[in-house]
């Protein structure tokens, strides 16, 4: 079977699961039917991450990478507020874990999935709003998690989190297990550190408005429902902070004089100059 599931665009894979015809949207036809055939196969986990958000793209990046590295089964979704899932279309019944990756869902929404289940629900986010509409710790079910820090974006609190869940694990084989190697981990958290920055609007890293524009052309490709290769573009694309993509691409357009212009300067300015010009 499959260590990881994610809607693909004519395809849901979730082990050997039959090919569905997929329809533009979240709380879709296809998306209810992906629901659905997970309740059927008692898929034991489920990733419901914010749409169109950056953090909720990153923390279902590493949710992917934690399933796919333990060999679990796991229907990973978007989530929007636009078009919300019902706490009736969630299998919770079937299902041992449920993420909710940076939010927490309609008033109610995730305390009701406690309710209906034995299955843990955990919750990330970041927003101070979000804090008037939580209950105090002694209220929460047992099953209920929130995991709220409104000091750290919710891609460094997943990303944290399932790093340190897998190396807590013990592999029977006794070769160590991580959710990201060191190369790699010098690539992310450089990234998470900026769209932290930009989750804060705190404008404090280097070039960052040139990176928070240069990610925003990006934010429509982040639904797995309609891009089936969300998780390989955030890795290899975004994890190249993004900028140095779209000037390759917007490069074209500029005239020919002032392409010169552009090799000398850092490639979130050079975007943000292509942006000013065109």
């Amino acid at each position: 079977m499959a260590s990881a599931t994610i809607l693909r665009r004519r395809r849901l894979l979730s082990g050997s699961n039959p090919a569905w015809t997929l329809a533009r949207g979240f709380r879709s036809d296809a998306a209810l039917e992906a629901l659905q055939k997970a309740r059927e196969d008692e898929v034991p986990n489920l990733v419901l991450y914010n749409y169109p958000s950056f953090s909720g793209a990153f923390s279902a990046l590493f949710a992917h990478l934690f399933h796919t590295r333990l060999n679990l089964p796991c229907l990973i979704l978007p989530f929007s507020s636009v078009d919300p899932f019902r706490v009736e279309d969630i299998p919770v019944e079937k299902m041992e874990k449920c993420y909710l990756l940076d939010f927490i869902g309609p008033d109610g929404f995730a305390a009701e999935l406690s309710r209906r289940s034995t299955s843990q629900i955990i919750c990330f986010d970041h927003r101070k709003s979000v804090l008037s509409r939580i209950q105090s710790p002694e209220d929460f079910p047992t099953n209920l998690e929130f995991h709220v820090d409104v000091g750290k974006s919710s891609s460094s609190a997943t990303y944290e989190y399932f790093a340190k869940k897998l190396s807590d694990k013990s592999p029977s084989d006794g070769e160590c297990v991580s959710l990201l190697s060191l190369e790699d981990r010098e690539r992310v958290e450089p990234v998470l550190r900026y769209i932290e920055n930009c989750d804060f609007r705190r404008w404090s890293l280097p070039d960052i408005k040139a990176f928070d524009l240069g990610i925003k052309g990006w934010r429509s490709r982040l639904n797995c429902i309609i891009n089936p290769y969300l998780f390989d573009q955030v890795w290899h694309s975004v994890l190249d902070f993004l900028p140095p993509v779209a000037v390759t691409v917007r490069l074209h357009f500029v005239r020919e004089p002032l392409r010169c212009c552009f090799t000398s300067l850092h490639p979130f300015k050079i975007l943000y100059l292509i942006e000013l010009l065109t």
